[in-house]
């Protein structure tokens, strides 16, 4: 049966792609390389950054991948029972982390990224709540810390002494790398806040698909709206789309922009109901793939910028 035999082609295939990066991952295991698995792409990242040669990477949710809603593979498990360090976000970031490791068995240690963050409320993330048709799951944190390079550098710090403890014997390099990757975060962070000093003060606001941005807001004062909360979970309704419509005719907003992670459905109906340009595409929750705009963090915190600035800075409101 031709469609058969096309279907059992077609799992194969994906159960090979799924289990490739497994495949690299077990290989540079074997090569002596200390064993990490990171939760998503932005985590993995930073481990990469700080850890250099010494480590193997493994990501479970990859390039434009969303965390929220992420179902773990049996390669996954496969690399969590191989690991020797997983390191989460936490925030209840990754909500379906537990089972996973219940399941896998990973006598790995855990270690939480955002330690010593700060965390937002997901209903408190901006002064204006109440007013701006946040769809928040109340007292819930907001998990999306790394919107802010402040909070960046912790990640890095805490991922650098979770690297030392898991392997001491390369504790210098570790140290070396952090330090030279923090210096660099320290440059990105005055390029970002010299993009936002270029936009008029009345147009430092727009909408986004989900609420991921509330630290960036916090830090950097540019205020999004989002039609979703800080989950990808939650479905706006109808009067929450058309509040936010009426609220981007009343105050002018200048744009509006699509996230890689989500679906632009949404965007797109308000930009064309109201009358918002769209601003283009921001990285929220995931990096792009090696080959594209956002590869790394710092990359996608300059493409993000540079997409922010070029849609407000300018031009009536």
């Amino acid at each position: 049966m031709p469609n058969r035999r096309a279907l059992v082609a077609g799992l194969a295939l994906g159960l090979a792609v799924a289990a490739a990066p497994f495949g690299a991952f077990a290989q540079e295991t074997a090569q002596g390389k200390l064993p990490v698995v990171a939760s998503f792409s932005i985590l993995g990242d930073f481990v990469r950054q700080v850890g250099g040669d010494r480590v193997s990477v493994m990501t479970l949710v990859g390039p434009d991948g969303d965390a929220h809603v992420y179902s773990p593979t049996p390669a996954d498990a496969k690399a969590m029972a191989a690991a020797k360090l997983v390191v989460v976000n936490g925030l209840h970031f990754e909500g379906w982390l537990p089972r996973l490791v219940k399941s896998s068995g990973t006598k790995a240690t855990l270690a939480e990224a955002t330690k010593g963050i700060t965390p937002l409320e997901a209903d408190d993330d901006h002064d204006d709540k109440g007013k701006g048709g946040h769809a928040h799951a109340h007292g819930h944190d907001d998990p999306h810390a790394w919107q802010n390079v402040a909070n960046a550098k912790i990640y890095v710090a805490n991922i650098r002494d979770a690297l030392s403890a898991a392997d001491p014997a390369g504790k210098a390099t570790y140290e070396a790398n952090a330090t030279t990757y923090l210096a660099q975060l320290e440059t990105l962070e005055g390029e970002v806040k010299a993009a936002i000093a270029r936009i008029p003060s009345e147009r430092r606001k727009a909408i986004t698909t989900h609420d991921a941005f509330g630290y960036f807001v916090k830090a950097y004062g540019v205020d999004f709206i989002a039609p979703q909360g800080v989950s990808t979970e939650a479905e706006a309704s109808a009067k929450d789309v058309a509040r936010i419509i009426r609220q981007v005719k009343a105050q002018k907003i200048p744009a509006v922009f699509l996230e890689n992670v989500t679906n632009p459905r949404l965007v797109e109906q308000i930009a064309r109901e109201s009358g918002a340009k769209v601003g283009g595409r921001l990285y929220s929750d995931a990096l792009s793939d090696a080959s594209g705009p956002a590869g790394t963090y710092i990359r996608m915190m300059k493409h993000n910028i540079s997409e922010i600035e070029k849609a407000l800075a300018a031009g009536p409101a």
